[in-house]
C-alpha cells in the first residue's frame, strides 16, 4: 500500500518558504522517457538554495537491460535490473571476505521505517550474508547519531533502499551505517556526514546534489574535508551541469554509464549515460591531483558506474510507491557502488585523499570512451573519450586497484 508522508514532512512540504519544500511525495515528479524505460524522480527537483534532492530514478515502465538480455518489467513480485553477480562481474570485484569489518555509511534525508526489513529481503535474495541490527552489521541513526529517527518519506525511503542494496552488492561483507538528516537542506545533510565520521566511517557515500551556491566553499571545510575517509557524491541526473556537493574537491564525483553485457574479453561494455552529471565548478578550486586544462577550477567527476535506468539495478523497496521488487538507475546507483568499491580496496591511510587515488592508478579503470551527456567546449567534458573526461571521469572500477592510497 502507497504510504504518505509523515505530518512533520507533509507541514514542510506546505510551507512555502520551508527548506523541506525540496522533498514532496516522489511520484509528484513528472515521468520522464528514457529509450526504453519510463522514469520518475524519487525525490522532485530543489526549489531552494542549499537544498539537495536525491537522485534516484525509478523505472516505471518498459524494458530493462539485465544479464545481457532486454527483460519487461516483472513487476513487485521479482527482481528485475542487475544483482550483485552481474555487477561483481562487470567491475571485477572480489566475492570473497573482502570488505570484512569496514563500515560504509549511508547519508540520506527523512527516515526510511522499513530500511532494515527491506534490506534483509535484498540480500537473502541474493544469498548475501545476513546484516541485521542484531548481528552487529546494520545500524540506523539519526543526524547527530542518536536513535532519534526524523519524519519518514516515501522517496527517500526509495532512495535509501537503492543506497543499501548497492553497498550490499559490492561489498557484502561490509557493515553499513544508515544516516538519516531530518531535512534535506546542505547543513543538515552536511551534519550527518559529520556523525558518519565521528561514528568510524571511513567511506561515506552522498546520493544527492543541488545548484551550486557560494556558501559551498564553506560547506567543504565544515562538512566534507575528513582527510583518511573516502567521501562520494552523486554527479547529478540531469546531464551536462555542475552540482554540489559533487563539486566538493574533498569528495569523490561519481558519474554514470550504460553498462551492457558484450562477447569482448571483458565480458561488458560501458559508455557515458546521457544523464550522468559533469561540467565546471563555479567556485571550488582545482584539486592539485586534477590535471585537466578545460577548467580552471573543480571539474566533474572523477570516476563513474551503472547509472543508466535502461542498464538499470534491482532494488528493494516497501515503503515508497509499488512496494516490492523495482528497478532504479541514476547517480544514486552509482554513488553507494563506489564507496563499497573503496571499502573492499582497503582502510585509508591517516591524512590521506581518498579522492586523489584513482588519479594515481588511472591502468586500474575501465576507460570510457563513447557516449554524450549533452553539447559543450570543450568537448570533452560532456563527451566520453581516451582518458579523462566529464561525465565519466577517469573510468569505472576494474577490481579495486584504482581506490588504495
Amino acid at each position: 500500500m502507497r504510504r504518505s508522508l509523515s505530518p512533520t514532512a507533509l507541514a514542510a512540504t506546505l510551507a512555502a518558504a520551508a527548506l523541506a519544500l525540496a522533498t514532496p511525495l516522489a511520484q509528484a515528479a513528472t515521468p520522464s522517457t528514457d529509450a526504453h524505460v519510463t522514469t520518475v524522480r524519487s525525490c522532485a527537483a530543489p526549489t531552494h538554495k542549499d537544498v539537495m534532492a536525491c537522485k534516484a530514478l525509478k523505472v516505471t515502465g518498459g524494458t530493462v537491460k539485465s544479464a545481457g538480455a532486454e527483460r519487461a518489467l516483472t513487476g513487485a513480485a521479482a527482481p528485475s535490473g542487475y544483482g550483485p553477480s552481474s555487477l561483481q562481474s562487470a567491475y571485477k570485484l572480489p566475492s570473497s571476505s573482502a570488505g570484512s569489518g569496514r563500515t560504509v555509511a549511508i547519508v540520506d534525508a527523512y527516515d526510511d521505517p522499513n530500511a532494515a526489513a527491506d534490506l534483509a529481503k535484498y540480500r537473502s535474495q541474493y544469498g548475501l550474508p545476513s546484516c541485521t541490527v542484531a548481528n552487529g552489521c546494520f545500524k540506523k541513526v539519526g543526524q547527530t547519531g542518536t536513535s532519534t529517527l526524523p519524519g519518514a518519506d516515501a522517496g527517500w525511503a526509495e532512495e535509501i533502499s537503492l543506497d543499501l542494496d548497492m553497498v550490499s552488492a559490492a561489498c557484502p561483507n561490509c557493515k553499513i551505517l544508515l544516516v538519516e538528516a531530518k531535512s534535506a537542506s546542505m547543513a543538515n545533510l552536511g551534519t550527518a556526514v559529520n556523525t558518519a565520521v565521528s561514528l568510524g566511517a571511513k567511506y561515506v557515500s552522498n546520493s544527492y546534489g543541488g545548484g551550486e551556491s557560494s556558501s559551498d566553499t564553506s560547506y567543504d571545510s565544515q562538512y566534507f574535508n575528513h582527510p583518511g575517509v573516502a567521501i562520494t557524491v552523486s554527479s547529478g541526473d540531469g546531464g551536462y551541469g555542475t552540482e554540489y556537493p559533487a563539486a566538493s574537491r574533498y569528495v569523490t564525483a561519481v558519474g554514470g554509464t550504460s553498462l551492457n553485457s558484450a562477447s569482448n574479453s571483458r565480458g561488458w561494455t560501458e559508455s557515458v549515460w546521457s544523464g550522468a552529471g559533469s561540467g565546471c565548478s563555479a567556485y571550488d578550486a582545482k584539486p592539485s591531483w586534477q590535471k585537466d586544462t578545460g577548467c580552471s577550477k573543480r571539474t566533474v567527476a572523477d570516476v563513474s558506474a551503472v547509472a543508466d535506468p535502461n542498464t538499470g539495478v534491482a532494488v528493494y523497496d516497501t515503503y515508497g510507491g509499488d512496494p516490492g521488487w523495482e528497478v532504479f538507475g541514476g547517480t544514486s546507483a552509482s554513488s553507494p557502488l563506489i564507496a563499497a568499491v573503496y571499502a573492499l580496496a582497503g582502510v585509508p591511510s591517516s591524512g590521506s585523499t581518498p579522492a586523489s587515488f584513482p588519479y594515481a592508478h588511472t591502468g586500474s579503470l575501465n576507460d570510457v570512451t563513447s557516449g554524450s551527456n549533452g553539447s559543450c567546449s570543450p568537448a570533452y567534458l560532456c563527451k566520453g573519450g581516451s582518458g579523462y573526461d566529464g561525465p565519466s571521469g577517469l573510468g569505472t572500477p576494474n577490481g579495486t586497484a584504482a581506490f588504495t592510497g
